[in-house]
């Protein structure tokens, strides 16, 4: 979606028939699809306006002629198209400053599998490790620690509510957050990646936020929803979406040759990523004795209502079921990051007690036909089934939804029982995502 603001000037009336002053209005048309009008300043009695001319910047368009050579690196055309915005370099600088002093400084990452690294032939490969010899290499001297919290068939719903365990708690100093192909709900992501982005910003080690924005092969991606935020907040926003697709979509990219399926990278796909985010982290070290201004702390208001300002996740460790039958605690049934999960094999519910406005289920789906439909009810009013059953996927996975959202902050009584036809089947519950 074009950011490209059209405008119209209206047909000047005529020398000879008045001197009268013109005002022109033209419309800026928002990715949401709303309109204003905007004022284009006055036309004299001496002037005869004219249509204005739609401008472009078509100095980084692809050349169908000129096909991709990545032995060669990432084009200027590639780099500059991928830049989306500078953003505010402040907390960057202070970082850079800070490792350069010889003090500790983190870096993180947040994501999906793309994050995680997952198809790089080795976990040296993927951007975020890449990332981490950034700043390795820059600051041979320095003490730089690296955490990547990124899980795979993730998104910032569950981001949000995970962050502050796996990410915050270590205290960062710069972080880039990527879920645009995981996100896939223009409204409730929106919601989601903007609390998400405000969390990270609102850390008390005020942390530089970059924004990375992938793609899949047919160039779907959420970036169009997550760039509103990166704008309403001044953030640096790369996009790996802009600098490939328009290549692929040309032919003068073979997508064969930077992923081995329709979204993860493989190695030369990260190497690119990694290119982009170094050049633009080099073009920050470079003028950063310039930028004086210190680091503030986050008081830009909420780009949307900042539903989820509170997420956490509680677990069998934080909170007990009031009632249970058929489900055991385990210690884990699948992710090494999300410990002490509800489960059952054989039908059978349970009831928790928990205050808060909105509510999600984060529970297991697994391939073997062993799982099953599970009705949730809030107050005796059933709010959703979750379906664990995904016999015949590609494999199991940990899934997210939503049962409660914009309800009052109180305590509500809620309940977990299977559907009709799986009286007998399995779940778990990798935990519950409150705010």
């Amino acid at each position: 979606m074009s950011d490209i603001v059209k405008k119209a000037v209206s047909a000047a009336v005529s020398l000879l028939i008045c001197a009268s002053v013109l005002s022109a209005c033209g419309k800026i048309s928002s990715e949401d699809g709303e309109t204003s009008l905007v004022g284009e300043g006055n036309s004299s009695a001496a002037e005869i306006s004219q249509p204005a001319a739609v401008t472009s910047d078509t100095s980084n368009d692809v050349d169908p002629s000129v096909p991709v050579d990545l032995s060669k690196g990432v084009s200027d055309k590639m780099y500059n198209r991928a830049i989306m915005s500078e953003g505010n370099k402040t907390r960057l600088a202070a970082a850079m400053k800070k490792a350069e002093s010889g003090e500790k400084v983190t870096v993180g990452v947040i994501g999906g599998s793309i994050t995680q690294g997952s198809l790089a032939s080795v976990p040296a490969n993927c951007y975020a490790s890449k990332f981490n010899d950034w700043w390795q290499n820059k600051f041979p001297g320095g003490n730089v620690e690296f955490v990547n919290a990124g899980i795979g068939g993730t998104n910032s719903y569950l981001g949000v509510h995970r962050v502050d365990e796996q990410l915050l708690s270590y205290k960062p100093d710069v972080v880039i957050v990527e879920f645009s192909v995981n996100d896939t709900d223009k409204v409730m992501n929106k919601f989601s990646y903007d609390s998400l982005v405000r969390k990270i910003l609102s850390c008390d080690s005020n942390p530089a936020v970059m924004l990375l924005f992938t793609t899949m092969e047919d160039g779907t991606s959420l970036q169009d929803v997550h760039k509103e935020i990166g704008k309403a907040y001044d953030l640096p926003m790369i996009s790996y979406h802009d600098a490939v697709y328009p290549e692929v979509a040309a032919g003068t990219l073979n997508w064969k040759d930077i992923s081995p399926d329709n979204i993860h990278p493989n190695d030369a796909g990260h190497d690119i990523i990694n290119q982009i985010i170094s050049r633009y982290l080099d073009s920050v070290y470079e003028e950063k004795d310039t930028i004086t201004e210190e680091p503030s702390a986050f008081d830009t208001s909420a780009y949307t209502g900042d539903y989820y300002a509170n997420a956490k996740m509680l677990s069998a460790a934080d909170i007990t079921a009031v009632s249970s039958e058929g489900f055991e605690v385990v210690e884990k049934d699948f992710y090494d990051q999300f410990h002490n999960n509800w489960k059952t094999t054989s039908g059978g519910s349970i009831t928790f007690e928990v205050e808060c406005s909105n509510l999600g289920f984060f529970f297991m789906c697994t391939t073997d036909g062993k799982s099953g439909k599970f009705e949730v009810y809030a107050d005796g009013v059933k709010k959703g089934t979750l379906d664990a059953d995904f016999t015949g996927g590609w494999g199991n996975y940990g899934n997210t939804q939503q049962v409660l959202f914009g309800e009052d902050n109180v305590k509500h009584t809620i309940e977990l029982k299977p559907a009709a036809g799986s009286e007998e089947k399995g779940i778990t519950i990798l935990g519950l995502m409150v705010s």
